[in-house]
C-alpha cells in the first residue's frame, strides 16, 4: 500500500516555523518512499480563524520548496481539503457513535461544568475532568430519559457530544520515534467531539480525516502525544486501524529555556516564521526568514537537522539528498536548541556554494533597491569578493556603501593611534604612484604597492590600516587591495583625500 502523508495546519495565524519542519519531515518521507504528501486545512475553530492565514501557509510551503501534491489549492481524490468544507460528514459519523453506545450528548452548562470542578477540588483531585467518575452526576443522554433528550432538543438546548471512555483499560501504540507509547484510560476525560456550534472538535476531525484520506503515517509535533490516547480509542471505536504514528521533539529556544515560541522572535531579534507577516499590529507583525535575507535552501537544510541527524558528518545537504538521507528513526526524541548562529552558518556555506552569476544577479538586485546602479566588471568584482563573507545576500548593502559614498563614520580611535603627521608626505608620494599603475587584480595590485612602499622606506603595518580608514572608515572588511580592485582608481583619489584632511 502507497504511503500517505499529511501536513494539516491550523489557519490561525503566520505558520511557526516548527510547522516549516514539521511539513518537511513529511515531504521527506512521502518522497522517499514515492508516497503522497497532502496540505490539509483544520479550521474547525473558528473562533481561532484568521483571514489571510491560510494563503500563508500556501506560500510558505511554495518558498521553501515542499509543496504538497494533493490537498487544498491542489486538488486530489478526497476534497474537500478544508475541514469547515466537511461538516456534515462528520455528523454522520458521531452518529454512528452515539447509536452505538460509543459516544453520548451532554446538557450540562458553564455553570454546571465549573460546579463540577470546584467540587471535585475540593475532594482533593488534583486535575478535575468530565470522565467515568462523574458523568453519571451530570446532565447527559446517559442520565436523562429519552423523553427528557427530546424536551431539551425540541428547545434548542445547547449540547456537545462527549467520547464515552471505560476506565481501567490500556491503549498504547509503537511511535516512530519513542518506541512503545501506553495510556490507562482512568487518565482520559470524556474528550468533546462535537461542540455545541455543529462543529467537531480537533480530535474527531482528525481521525476521520485521516482515515478517509488513507493516510498511512502522521508525523506531528509532540504537543499532540498526550492526545494520541483519545485518537486510538476513536479508531477502536469506528474498527479502524491507525496509522503510523511519529511524535517529533520540541523546538527549543536560542537559550535552551523552554519551546521556542512566536514571540520569542521579537524577543531574540530572530525569525521564527518562514515569510514575513503582517499582523493588525506591530505587535502581531514579525519578519521571517524571507524579509530577514535567508536562502530558502539554506532553511530547509537547517530545519532538518533540527531533532535529525544522518550520523554522517555531513552538513550540506540539496533537498534531494535530504530526501535518499531521511530516516524517521533517527529523529530524536529530546528537544533541539533554535541555534541561530548556526542557521547563519548554514546561509554562508549555501552563499559560497552559489553560482557567481546568481549571487550578482542577487546582488544587482539590491543595488537597484537601493537607487544604485554599478558596471558589469565591479559588480563581478563585489560577488567575487564577498563570496566568501557574507552570511546574507542582503548585507552587501551596508558592506559595500563605502565604495558608493564618503565614509559616514570614523574610527577615531584607530585614527589616533595610527596617524603620523611625518607620514603624510610619503603616503601621497605612494598614491601618486599608484595612481600611475593600471589597476588590476587584489594580489597584483598588493605587489605592486610592497615595492613602492620599500621604495619610499615605509612599513605595511604603517600604511595599509590608514589605507583601509581612508577607503571605508574601519579596520574590519576585506583587505585594502580587494577594496581597491572594487573601487579603482576613484579608491585610490578616496585615499588621497582623506590623507590630506589629517
Amino acid at each position: 500500500m502507497p504511503i500517505r502523508l499529511r501536513f494539516a495546519p491550523s489557519p490561525t495565524g503566520a505558520l511557526h516555523i516548527g510547522g516549516v519542519r514539521t511539513a518537511l519531515y513529511n515531504y521527506l518521507l512521502a518522497k522517499k518512499n514515492n508516497g503522497t504528501y497532502i496540505l490539509r486545512i483544520e479550521d474547525t475553530d473558528q473562533e481561532r480563524f484568521v483571514p489571510g492565514a491560510e494563503e500563508y501557509i500556501i506560500e510558505s510551503l511554495k518558498w521553501c520548496g515542499i509543496e504538497p501534491t494533493e490537498g487544498i489549492r491542489y486538488g486530489g481524490p478526497h476534497p474537500p481539503y478544508r475541514q469547515s468544507e466537511r461538516k456534515d460528514l462528520y455528523h454522520q459519523y458521531v452518529q454512528d457513535l452515539v447509536d452505538q453506545g460509543k459516544a453520548y450528548y451532554a446538557f450540562d452548562t458553564p455553570e454546571e461544568l465549573e460546579a463540577m470542578r470546584t467540587r471535585l477540588s475540593g475532594e482533593g483531585v488534583p486535575a478535575p475532568k468530565y470522565d467515568a467518575s462523574v458523568r453519571m452526576s451530570m446532565r447527559n443522554s446517559l442520565t436523562l430519559n429519552d423523553t427528557e433528550v427530546s424536551e431539551l432538543f425540541d428547545n434548542n438546548t445547547p449540547c456537545v457530544v462527549r467520547l464515552r471512555v471505560d476506565p481501567d483499560q490500556t491503549v498504547g501504540f509503537e511511535d516512530s520515534i519513542r518506541g512503545l507509547v501506553s495510556f490507562n484510560t482512568s487518565e482520559l476525560d470524556d474528550k468533546v467531539l462535537l461542540k455545541s456550534d455543529g462543529m467537531p472538535t480537533y480530535h474527531m476531525a482528525n481521525v476521520i480525516d485521516d482515515h478517509l484520506m488513507e493516510i498511512t503515517h502522521v508525523i506531528r509535533g509532540e504537543e499532540w502525544l498526550s492526545s494520541t490516547g483519545h485518537h486510538l480509542l476513536l479508531y477502536e471505536a469506528f474498527g479502524w486501524d491507525h496509522p503510523q504514528f511519529a511524535h517529533l521533539p520540541l523546538i527549543m529556544r536560542p537559550d535552551g529555556k523552554g519551546k521556542l515560541s512566536k514571540r520569542d522572535g521579537a524577543k531574540f531579534g530572530i525569525p521564527v516564521f518562514p515569510l514575513d507577516w503582517k499582523g493588525a499590529n506591530d505587535e502581531d507583525s514579525f519578519l521571517g526568514f524571507k524579509g530577514f535575507g535567508f536562502e530558502p535552501e539554506a532553511v530547509i537544510n537547517f530545519l532538518a537537522f533540527l531533532g535529525w541527524n544522518p550520523g554522517t558528518e555531513q552538513e550540506i545537504f540539496s533537498l534531494n539528498e535530504l530526501v535518499d538521507a531521511f530516516d524517521i528513526q533517527k529523529v530524536h526524541k529530546a528537544g533541539a536548541r533554535f541555534d541561530f548562529e548556526k542557521a547563519l552558518w548554514y546561509n554562508q556555506q549555501y552563499i559560497r556554494r552559489m553560482p557567481l552569476e546568481v549571487l550578482m544577479s542577487k546582488i544587482r538586485s539590491i543595488y537597484s533597491e537601493h537607487g544604485i546602479q554599478v558596471q558589469d566588471d565591479q559588480l563581478k568584482s563585489i560577488a567575487t569578493i564577498y563570496q566568501e563573507r557574507l552570511r546574507l545576500i542582503k548585507d552587501i548593502f551596508q558592506d559595500t556603501k563605502f565604495v558608493f559614498e564618503d565614509s559616514s563614520s570614523m574610527d577615531s580611535d584607530a585614527l589616533k593611534k595610527l596617524w603620523k603627521p611625518a607620514l603624510k608626505e610619503k603616503l601621497l608620494h605612494v598614491i601618486v604612484a599608484l595612481k600611475s599603475q593600471a589597476l588590476q587584480d587584489a594580489v597584483e595590485l598588493e605587489t605592486i604597492t610592497k615595492s613602492i612602499l620599500q621604495e619610499n622606506e615605509l612599513k605595511p603595518g604603517e600604511v595599509f590600516p590608514l589605507f583601509r580608514l581612508g577607503l571605508c572608515g574601519s579596520l574590519q572588511g576585506p583587505t585594502v587591495f580587494q577594496m581597491l580592485q572594487i573601487m579603482g582608481k576613484p579608491g585610490l583619489e578616496k585615499i588621497e583625500k582623506f590623507i590630506l584632511n589629517q
